[in-house]
Parts: structure tokens; sequence; C-alpha cells
């Protein structure tokens, strides 16, 4: 998986390709925390790019979610492809998480 990060405006997006499973959640899941930990506390996660969540990537995000949370911060998620988007309306995941349909509505919503 790769990942990129750039600043729009106070949130930071982070838009990871490809997958997210037991292979690349650590890592993924090391970023976001670490990210968190560093004062960040509006967090974009666009998810245009990614092909396929597992549940290893799921629970990255709760636990990202959680930890923000804590911090009185938040993320939000957009651009879920179909077979992502699939795996979030199944899991339940997408009662859980904020989702939008695209980049300048998730980042009007985290403004």
């Amino acid at each position: 998986m790769e990942l990129k990060e750039y600043r729009q405006g106070a949130a930071l997006v982070l838009a990871p390709q490809g997958r997210l499973d037991a292979r690349s959640a650590s890592g993924f899941e090391e970023r976001l925390l670490g990210l968190i930990t560093a004062g960040e506390r509006s967090i974009l996660l666009d998810f245009a790019q990614l092909d396929y969540i597992s549940s290893t990537g799921l629970r990255t995000l709760l636990t990202a979610s959680k930890r923000l949370n804590e911090a009185d911060g938040r993320f939000v998620l957009c651009g879920l492809t179909a077979n992502v988007r699939d795996v979030f309306r199944i899991s339940g995941f997408d009662t859980i998480l904020e989702i939008h349909p695209d980049a300048p509505t998730a980042l009007a919503a985290l403004a």
C-alpha cells in the first residue's frame, strides 16, 4: 500500500492506495496513531484509490477513531470504492464512521 499525505487547510489528508490488509495495516496504523499523538486533530481519509480493506484495516480505523475522539479531534472518510463501501456496509462501519462521497464534502464537514 502506498500512502499520500498532504494538508488541505486545517485538515491533514491521508490517501492510501492499493490494499489495507493484514500486511499493510500495521504500518498504516503506526503512521495514523503517530500523527494523532503528534497533535493532528482534523484528518480526512480519502479512500478513492483504496481497492480493498480487511477486518484488520477496519480495526485500525476504529482504534484511530477512538484515539482521536479522546483527543477532541475527528476524522472523516470519503471516496469509498464499491468494494470498500460493501465491506463497510456489511460490517456496519458505515454507521460508526462518518463517510462522505468526495473530498470537498468531507473537508467542509471538518471545517
